[in-house]
């Protein structure tokens, strides 16, 4: 089936980029938009997609209060340039299935959406480790023998990974190519039961893999 998304967001140059991503996937069609909350709003009772996909500070309602009117009967995913810690709680209290950066690239926005479809939260890799590396108290994390099923190459890739690190950054880092960064994630994913990069990270955390810089 494909899923029906109405993007909301005050930047039109914004808007125009996720649709080109989005309807680019043959899962995903882009129904509407919309240059302010209010607007989301009526439109999602409207068109009733199946997703928004709106932006944190927009004219007449922001977000958190679109997510507010819409969750949980539309699933919404906040993506927006602010990660402040008080719109990521703020947004997944008021029933946001997802909160991405802009900045994260056009292949987690694309995952971001799929997960969300599938009833899990997809949360930036950047957040995710600011979050667990403040709940994470060092005393707390020792290594255990979970890193044991893991190569040295892959524990690299993992301790990037857990930094928030893109592949690009990671190829760079580790003299591969992005291609290659991506290949050894997915190989990671299989072996630590990960679902996505987020889950990578938690796992690093959990294990003592990765701990502060």
């Amino acid at each position: 089936m494909t899923t029906r998304i109405l993007i909301a967001d005050d930047q039109e140059d914004i808007r125009s980029g996720f649709r080109l991503v989005l309807d680019s996937q043959p899962d995903m069609t882009v129904v509407g938009e919309a240059a302010d909350g209010r607007t989301a709003v009526s439109l999602a009772r409207e068109l009733d997609p199946d997703l928004v996909l709106t932006d944190i500070r927009m004219p007449r309602l922001d977000g958190l209060e679109v997510t507010r009117l819409l969750a949980p009967r539309t699933r919404v995913v906040v993506v927006t340039t602010f990660d402040l810690d008080e719109y990521v709680h703020g947004a997944l209290r008021a029933g946001a299935c997802g909160f991405l950066l802009k900045r994260s690239g056009p292949a987690l926005l694309i995952e971001g959406v799929r997960a969300a479809m599938a009833g899990d939260t997809l949360i930036s890799p950047q957040i995710t480790v600011r979050l667990l590396s403040r709940l994470s108290a060092p005393e707390a994390r020792t290594s255990t023998p979970a890193a044991g099923v893991l190569t040295g190459r892959e524990l690299d890739i993992v301790r990037l990974v857990a930094r928030g690190r893109t592949n690009a950054e990671i190829g760079a880092e580790l003299f591969i190519t992005a291609g290659t960064a991506k290949t050894h994630i997915a190989n990671v994913q299989g072996k630590v039961g990960a679902r996505n990069r987020v889950g990578i990270a938690a796992w690093a955390w959990e294990h003592g893999v990765v701990g502060p810089e």
